[in-house]
């Protein structure tokens, strides 16, 4: 696995490639010369753990043949104050599965991806204690569930 990155401009703001050549782009705030024209280093690391999680609960729930229309996560991230580096202490993953879904197949699906099947959250294991939530929405296009 490589990702390459690229500095842009001559502040802060990078560009990565994977082997693949999908781009993005990193930036810092302007505080430090960014202009916020790409997601910022601590954001990423929110983004792989609920992607990482969300990839394993999704073919959990399709194995268990239930219906998922969508998903989406909210990842918080709360931060050491008052030191530098500002590492995450705690991440909190709220998941919102839409569809014909068990709730109960739903939450447990979530708690394997998160706690056992996770790469991304196994890496900030112990020193970040990794949180989740799971709600189950019906479908939204009207349909019966």
């Amino acid at each position: 696995m490589r990702v390459t990155l690229e500095r842009v401009n001559d502040a802060v703001h990078f560009r990565a490639t994977n082997e693949q050549g999908v781009l993005f782009d990193i930036d810092g705030s302007p505080e430090i010369g960014g202009t916020d024209a790409g997601f910022r280093p601590m954001q990423l690391v929110l983004a792989a753990v609920a992607s990482c999680s969300a990839m394993d609960v999704v073919t959990i729930l399709k194995k268990q043949r239930q219906r998922v229309d969508d998903v989406r996560i909210e990842a918080t991230g709360a931060r050491a104050e008052g030191v530098y580096p500002a590492p995450f202490l705690e991440i909190q993953l709220d998941y919102h599965v839409v569809g014909d879904v068990d709730p109960e197949k739903a939450r447990k699906a979530v708690e394997l991806g998160v706690d056992k099947y996770c790469s991304v959250a196994e890496m900030l294991r112990p020193g970040v204690k990794v949180k989740h939530t799971c709600t189950v929405l019906p479908r939204n296009d009207g349909a019966a569930t």
